[in-house]
């Protein structure tokens, strides 16, 4: 139930239009990626990449080596626990 001057379904045609957008951008996104061509050779090592990651994942640049290396070297940035009680937090 909305409240003021807007519709009693204005929530539910913000979801919609919310939820439109969101898959309009996903699909943007895709057709995006699917555009890029995709790198023959890895950027950062230059060994060939091989036809069938290249048709797996368009737009890929990296080679399965070079693309573990970087993904076992990537660490999530620590975030605050905003569920915790502040006491838990001064500790």
């Amino acid at each position: 139930m909305a409240g003021g001057w807007a519709r009693d379904d204005a929530v539910n045609d913000q979801i919609e239009v919310s939820t439109a957008e969101a898959v309009a951008r996903a699909r943007l996104r895709a057709a995006r990626a699917a555009a890029v061509d995709s790198a023959r050779t890895c950027i950062d090592c230059e060994e060939p990449i091989p036809e069938a990651r290249r048709r797996a994942l368009p737009g890929v640049q990296l080679c399965v080596d070079c693309q573990s290396g970087r993904d076992r070297a990537w660490r999530p940035a620590g975030g605050i626990n905003r569920r915790g009680s502040k006491d838990s937090q001064l500790k």
